[in-house]
C-alpha cells in the first residue's frame, strides 16, 4: 500500500507541469556513445513515449555517435576533427548519411514498438534544414551552418500526435547536401519552434564548478552565468558545444534550456514533471 501511494504522490506532483505542458513542443537532443547503449535508449525513448502520451509535442534530434566512426573505420577512411567538427568531404557525407539514417530507421521503429506514432525525417530534405557552407580557419568541407528551418513541416507532423524523429543533414542554396552538428541543429530547431524546452542529453550529470569535484554539480545558472563559465575555463571541451547550443536556443525564444545525464532512469521525466530535477538548467538573464 505504501508503495503504491508513493506513486500516486509521484502523479500529483507531475499533475502541475503535465497541465502547464500539455500540447507545447519540447526538443530532444541525442547523441553519442549513450545513443548506441541500447538499454540506455530504450529508457530514453520510453521518457519521449511518455511525453507524447502526457499531451507534450516532443521532437527528437540525433546524432550519429559511434555508428558512424565504426563505418569510417570499415571503409578505411580517415576520421579528421577541426573544433569539433567532422572534415566531410563528399565520400565521408555519404558514409555519415547512411549511419544517421540507420540511427533513424532504428529509433523510429522502436518508438513505434512502445506504442507511440513517430516519423524520421531527414533534414536535407524539403528545405527542412537551411544551411550555408560553415566557415572556418581550415576548410571543413561540406559542413553547414543552420540559417533555417521549414518549421511547418515539423509542426504539421506534431499535430497529428506523432513523435518527430530529425537526423541533422541540411541543404544549401547551391543544392549540395550538407552535414550538420547535431548540437546546432537542435538548437536551432528548438528557437524556431519556440519550443518551453530544449534538452540535452549526455552522458554526465550535468554542468560542475570543478569537473574534479563532483560534490560541485550547479543545478542553475543564467545565460551570463554560463558565458562567464565557458570564458573562465570552467566549462571545458565537449560541454562547451552543448553550452553553446542552449543559449544559442535561448536567444531565439526557448523558455528554458536543460543538459542532463541520460543514463539516470527515467532523468528526462524527472527534469521535466519533478520540482527538483536531476540536470543543469540554463535560462535567461
Amino acid at each position: 500500500m505504501e508503495e503504491a501511494i508513493r506513486k500516486a504522490d509521484v502523479l500529483i506532483e507531475a499533475l502541475p507541469y503535465i497541465k502547464k505542458f500539455h500540447k507545447k513542443m519540447v526538443v530532444i537532443k541525442y547523441g553519442g556513445s549513450i545513443l548506441g547503449d541500447e538499454k540506455i535508449r530504450k529508457g530514453v525513448l520510453e521518457d519521449i513515449v511518455f511525453l507524447s502520451f502526457m499531451g507534450l509535442r516532443p521532437v527528437l534530434v540525433h546524432g550519429g555517435g559511434p555508428n558512424i566512426s565504426d563505418r569510417m573505420r570499415q571503409s578505411g577512411k580517415k576520421t579528421e576533427f577541426v573544433d569539433g567538427m567532422r572534415v566531410t568531404d563528399e565520400e565521408t557525407l555519404e558514409l555519415v548519411e547512411e549511419g544517421l539514417q540507420s540511427l533513424n530507421d532504428i529509433i523510429v521503429q522502436e518508438i513505434s514498438e512502445l506504442g507511440a506514432k513517430a516519423i524520421g525525417l531527414n533534414g536535407k530534405d524539403n528545405h527542412l534544414v537551411q544551411v550555408e557552407k560553415k566557415k572556418s580557419k581550415i576548410d571543413l568541407g561540406l559542413v553547414g551552418h543552420v540559417v533555417g528551418i521549414n518549421t511547418e513541416i515539423i509542426i504539421d507532423e506534431l499535430k497529428k500526435e506523432k513523435v518527430v524523429v530529425i537526423l541533422p543533414m541540411g541543404c544549401g542554396k547551391d543544392k549540395k547536401t550538407y552535414n550538420v552538428n547535431a548540437d546546432e541543429a537542435a538548437a536551432s530547431i528548438a528557437g524556431l519552434l519556440l519550443a518551453e524546452k530544449f534538452v540535452l542529453l549526455t552522458n554526465v550529470k550535468g554542468i560542475l564548478r570543478n569537473p574534479e569535484d563532483p560534490h560541485s554539480f550547479i543545478s542553475t545558472l543564467t545565460t551570463g552565468e554560463a558565458k562567464g563559465l565557458v570564458e573562465s575555463g570552467v566549462i571545458q571541451q565537449g560541454m562547451i558545444p552543448k553550452v553553446n547550443a542552449c543559449i544559442d536556443a535561448l536567444g531565439k525564444g526557448v523558455k528554458k534550456t536543460h543538459i542532463i545525464d541520460a543514463r539516470t532512469p527515467h532523468g528526462l521525466l524527472i527534469e521535466i514533471f519533478t520540482d527538483h530535477g536531476i540536470g543543469t538548467e540554463i535560462i535567461g538573464d
